[in-house]
């Protein structure tokens, strides 16, 4: 099987579009392909933020993911910072990646601007992507097109490096995963659903009571025509809730539209979907919350998973690279 390997980073809360847009598809892969799942904690020191937030967001989404379906006896799930390999890594991508590739990176760009205080991480955090995927002799990363810079700027570092030091990574690709659900804002239907605090009343948080979805639900935009159909363009509104609808049931938005005449059932019915589809999901974190020593004991599995494989390559780059073993 191919090894595939994805991150995500613990800032702010998941979504129902995280969830349908991606988090599903990790499920699956996992007994499609051997699959490493991190969560990139070193990712999120790029930028001013609160350190005890930090490991409460880093532990929440660490127990979410287990919740929502990765099997740690099935794929390997860490964090970042528990296998010391990553950071190492970096260090001899930063010395292989030029400073004209890291200045090219468009999201330095974006976040720079923003931004009062620039870290130096911030300019070179590709360099430690980049050793995110090579440290596991990644063959497939699962990107979209906003990130496929990054895989990109992996393979050259990669090539690099083999051209001047002898075979050492494995050269990965980027692969577009199978489109999820199209999941967007309840209040703003052209704009996906996003974890902004500015967003808050037309997202749906993975952990959002019974009672708040409903209310969220409920509360959704539509328009004044009164017919339900599934049109992107004409109907954002209504063709979002369909497309939520569908994809808690199993079903294409056009099959779901066929159910319904008026706004409120079908309103009622993906409120009632969502709330049942985020049941077991909520369930297990709960579980996972209440027996911390369980998701210690999971963690430190996948870390030691993960550091077998990233520990033999990071030896083989210390070699080739010149350095001198201890």
């Amino acid at each position: 099987m191919a090894r595939v390997f994805s991150g995500i980073q613990p800032t702010g809360d998941v979504h129902l579009g995280n969830l349908l847009g991606a988090l599903v598809h990790w499920v699956r892969a996992q007994h499609e392909h051997e699959s490493v799942y991190c969560v990139v904690d070193l990712h999120a020191l790029t930028v001013p933020h609160d350190a005890e937030e930090l490991r409460r967001s880093t532990s929440r989404l660490a127990r979410l993911l287990v919740a929502v379906g990765l099997d740690p006896d099935v794929c390997t799930l860490f964090v970042q910072s528990h296998v010391h390999e990553h950071a190492e890594g970096a260090w001899l991508m930063e010395c292989t990646a030029s400073y004209g590739e890291m200045k090219r990176m468009v999201q330095f760009k974006e976040k720079s601007e923003k931004a009062d205080f620039v870290s130096t991480a911030l300019f070179t955090y590709p360099a430690l992507q980049a050793a995110d995927i090579l440290l596991y002799d990644t063959d497939e990363v699962p990107v979209g097109e906003d990130q496929r810079q990054h895989v990109e700027l992996a393979r050259d570092v990669a090539l690099r490096f083999n051209h001047h030091y002898g075979d050492t990574f494995v050269v990965p690709r980027a692969v577009v995963p199978p489109a999820g659900a199209r999941v967007m804002d309840l209040q703003q239907p052209t704009s996906k659903m996003s974890k902004s605090a500015d967003a808050a009343a037309g997202t749906i948080l993975v952990l959002d009571d019974p009672a708040a979805i409903t209310r969220k639900v409920k509360r959704a935009v539509t328009d004044t025509d009164g017919e339900v159909r599934y049109d992107v363009a004409a109907k954002p509104g209504v063709s979002n809730l369909l497309s939520i609808l569908a994809a808690c049931t199993g079903r294409t938005p056009e099959e779901a539209a066929r159910d319904y005449t008026q706004y409120g059932p079908l309103k009622a019915d993906t409120a009632e979907a969502v709330v049942e589809l985020l049941r077991p999901i909520q369930q297990r974190y709960h579980e996972l919350e209440d027996d911390p020593d369980a998701m210690v004991e999971i963690l430190a599995k996948g870390a030691a998973k993960a550091q077998a494989v990233s520990s033999s390559v990071l030896d083989r780059a210390k070699r080739n690279i010149g350095l001198l073993a201890r």
